[in-house]
């Protein structure tokens, strides 16, 4: 198998201790990047299977093909040279691979490791290393060889993203050079004048600064509409036109004369930005105050932006929109890169107390733990409180836990406390009650659930999914009252129709003396995944979830709770819709149990 150039190249960067970049590069140079020159076909006429890769001893000759076949004489006999030359440099070059390694032990040898260490020093002999006998020591007669083989190397280290690498530049300094570098040889004094203009970029993103006034130099560096620069020398040529520029890092090069734009005579020296407060409310919208140093510049363009747009917005005005809560900095920035900034917050304002319940039915002793979740989610302050109206009926501390003393009814109300906090001194606390009703302590022997149920309050679920029918149910109640058990929509419901969720359990107690009953305890069914109250879990479930989710239909309290498959006492989500989808495919059977 014919092996590719790649592999020649690192073996013989390994064993001439030559940079593999630095060979591909002078191949490159030397015999161009189709690799079809004279000097490496091996087919020319007396000097057939010979090869010079590096254009070694290729000195210019008046003959036809002079320099190619003095080059070729190299690599025949090393031009006459002793058999330990030869030998050093692998000569005769008569494989690729051997002229290939031997002119990099060459360039290594004769040039790298006595000072000429770099294309530049190779081309132009200016160190002091060979006895004091200067300038006549190059490799190679092309003046702008050191910049084309430059930019060979460079590409190649973009390409294998070495460019973050750390590298040492060998860089020559001379005594009174002139302060700007001199114009490439093709470019034209005729064709532009002097000039000491401020300018900046007129772009969206960024522009090319280049070798030369055409898109064909290589880019030297690109910059962005903050970055200043002087125009050297303004372009009058035919055409499109290109300015000569200098950077302030010092680079200088070519940039398209329609992109540049002139900075003002007078310019921004300072930016100032206020506002009334440092805090606005979610959706509310504000205009900072600008102030432009010194006044004469006031009119010029400044932009804005904010560097965390989904907490505050901006637009090119200075107006600011709070969209949730959180600090954001907004920035103003001029065009000769000028800037000010200014640093608020968003308080977002509670909007809505949501209970997992909207009533409770507890016996004498017991608990429960009410869940309140508050809405947005981004509400800045989400401290509340829980108080009871008549604690002589049941209590309720600062965690939600609610403890049922004696048989009565109370309210429970819970209250935010961010009215306190928010910008407009004018909202009122957000509130949401639940009735609770304390009823008489039944016992053991008067009512017990099996316990494979879980019940918080007046709310009892567990039960087994697939079988919801009144008969099955009351298998999971022992006692020695009656069972009701009603629809969610208070229709009483017998035998083999199916309990859903909203359903209630009623424990009646009749009396035959006067033929009265009472309602000792009653609870609501929840099965989760069930919420249109049919006592199944399908597709239909699904729709009307989604419903509720995006806000084309609601679903009462009892309803969200069955939907909220997480059971993390939120509003349900796309989640909770995807766990009841798994669980009608059978993927994942949805727990019941709390």
């Amino acid at each position: 198998m014919t092996e590719k150039y790649a592999d020649l190249i690192l073996r013989a960067a390994q064993t001439s201790k030559v940079s593999s970049y630095h060979l591909a590069s002078r191949i490159k140079q030397e015999v161009g990047p189709f690799l079809s020159h004279s000097s490496i076909s091996g087919k020319v006429p007396g000097y057939e299977a010979l090869y010079n890769f590096y254009n070694i001893g290729a000195t210019s000759s008046s003959e036809p093909m002079g320099a190619i076949i003095n080059g070729l004489k190299y690599a025949r006999d090393g031009n006459g040279a002793n058999a330990q030359t030869q030998t050093k440099y692998l000569i005769p070059w008569n494989t690729k691979e051997r002229a290939i390694t031997g002119g990099g032990i060459f360039i290594g040898s004769s040039y790298i490791n006595i000072g000429q260490d770099t294309i530049y020093l190779q081309k132009f002999h200016v160190v002091d290393n060979r006895g004091g006998e200067l300038f006549w020591h190059q490799y190679m007669t092309n003046v702008l060889a050191p910049y084309s083989e430059s930019n060979i190397i460079y590409k190649g280290y973009v390409n294998s993203n070495l460019l973050d690498t750390d590298m040492t530049f060998v860089i020559p300094i001379y005594n009174n050079m002139p302060e700007l570098p001199c114009k490439r040889p093709s470019i034209l004094d005729k064709d532009y004048i002097q000039d000491n203009t401020k300018v900046y970029a007129d772009v969206t993103n960024t522009l090319n600064i280049r070798s030369g006034p055409s898109t064909t130099y290589e880019t030297i560096t690109t910059v962005t509409s903050k970055d200043i620069m002087t125009r050297i020398e303004k372009g009058v040529q035919n055409g499109e036109l290109w300015d000569r520029v200098i950077l302030e890092n010092g680079i200088v090069g070519y940039a398209f004369q329609s992109y540049l734009k002139e900075l003002p005579a007078v310019q921004i020296s300072q930016i100032n930005l206020s506002l009334d407060k440092n805090t606005i409310n979610k959706n509310e919208t504000a205009k900072l105050k600008i102030e432009i140093l010194p006044e004469e510049a006031k009119d010029q363009k400044i932009t804005f932006s904010s560097n965390n747009p989904n907490i505050i917005s901006v637009d090119q005005s200075g107006n600011i929109f709070g969209v949730s809560s959180g600090e954001a900095t907004i920035t103003a920035t001029a065009e000769n890169g000028v800037k000010g900034t200014i640093t608020l917050n968003v308080y977002s304002k509670v909007e809505e107390i949501k209970l997992d319940i909207e009533n409770l039915t507890l016996q004498e002793g017991e608990n429960y733990n009410l869940k309140a979740t508050i809405y947005p989610e981004d509400a800045t302050n989400k401290n509340i409180t829980f108080n009871s109206e008549n604690n002589d009926i049941a209590t309720v501390d600062q965690s939600g836990k609610i403890t049922a003393i004696k048989e009565g009814t109370t309210k429970i109300t819970v209250t935010s406390q961010d009215s306190q906090n928010s910008q407009d001194n004018q909202s009122n606390p957000i509130q949401k009650s639940v009735e609770v009703k304390v009823i008489k302590k039944l016992t053991e022997d008067e009512l017990k659930f099996d316990e494979s149920l879980t019940t918080q309050g007046n709310i009892i679920s567990g039960f087994d999914h697939n079988n919801m029918t009144v008969e099955n149910i009351k298998k999971y109640i022992t006692t020695i009252y009656e069972i009701q058990i009603e629809n969610y929509k208070g229709e009483k419901i017998e035998n083999s129709q199916l309990v859903g969720t909203g359903s209630k359990i009623k424990i009646i107690k009749t009396t035959q003396t006067n033929n009265t009953t009472e309602t000792l305890a009653e609870y609501s069914v929840v099965l989760y995944g069930d919420v249109n109250g049919d006592g199944k879990i399908n597709s239909v479930d699904l729709l009307v979830l989604q419903r509720h989710i995006l806000e084309i239909q609601t679903i009462d309290e009892i309803f969200q709770k069955a939907g909220n498959i997480n059971k993390n006492g939120r509003k349900p989500t796309s989640v909770d819709l995807l766990l009841i989808q798994r669980h009608i495919l059978g993927l994942q059977i949805i727990n019941q149990r709390d």
